[in-house]
């Protein structure tokens, strides 16, 4: 949450755009949640859903968007405040992110359900680092409503679990591939989707990061995990 103010306004405004992001990254779980189950059962139902839904996502950040832009005009704010409202903007652009590869999913999704043509590829790890990444999505919004810390960084650390199901699966298929040239096709529609979850992974930990930005003044995009973590947990700045 941001700190309190002598304006009691200036509060609500803040509040008020951390419920919006919250909202829309609601949206964005709901999303990957429907692009998740879809790929379990071919649902096509589910994946209109999750490629209608993208539109709300899209206005959603522009008016969060629009919204950081009014607020720095009216209060000029500085040090934390402004970290926070930053933040907010580049969280809006990471959750907009996270819902595309979710879009992403679903069409991938639809080729294979379309052109399967009774063959198989066994996508176990794609489902375990699905739920990975929805799991840490969930989370990294969690830490950025309470300024959690140690939270964020642990989430940056989870994150590496995401990587290495990403490896060990494009590991199997291309065993798979060589073995059955036929598989090709649907192995690499599987490998989109396995990229997709990925790569949502790696928006929740931006998310994450954001939040020792603006709870510590430390800058951890580029900096190395155990750097993160000492920086989570040092003294704030102002």
């Amino acid at each position: 949450m941001p700190d309190k103010h002598l304006s009691s306004k200036f509060d609500a405004d803040l509040n008020l755009l951390l419920s919006r992001l919250l909202e829309m990254g609601g949206l964005v779980e709901s999303q990957i949640a429907y692009a998740l189950e879809a790929l379990k059962e071919f649902d096509t139902v589910l994946v209109d859903q999750v490629l209608e839904g993208e539109h709300r996502l899209n206005d959603m950040e522009i008016k969060i968007d629009e919204e950081v832009t009014n607020i720095i005009a009216r209060r000029q704010p500085a040090a934390r405040d402004l970290r926070f409202l930053m933040a907010t903007s580049k969280c809006i652009t990471n959750l907009e992110r996270a819902g595309d590869e979710a879009r992403k999913i679903v069409k991938r999704t639809r080729r294979i359900q379309a052109n399967v043509g009774g063959l198989h590829v066994n996508a176990a790890e794609i489902k375990a680092s699905g739920e990975m990444a929805l799991h840490i999505l969930r989370r990294a919004l969690d830490a950025f409503a309470r300024m959690d810390t140690v939270a964020a960084a642990k989430i940056v650390r989870d994150d590496e679990a995401i990587d290495n199901e990403f490896k060990a699966f494009v590991r199997k298929l291309v065993t798979s591939m060589t073995e059955d040239p036929r598989t090709i096709s649907i192995g690499l529609d599987y490998l989109f989707i396995a990229k997709a979850i990925e790569r949502i992974g790696d928006h929740a930990k931006n998310i994450a990061e954001y939040v020792v930005y603006v709870a510590k003044g430390a800058d951890v995009r580029h900096v190395s995990r155990e750097q993160l973590e000492r920086d989570a947990l040092g003294s704030s700045q102002n």
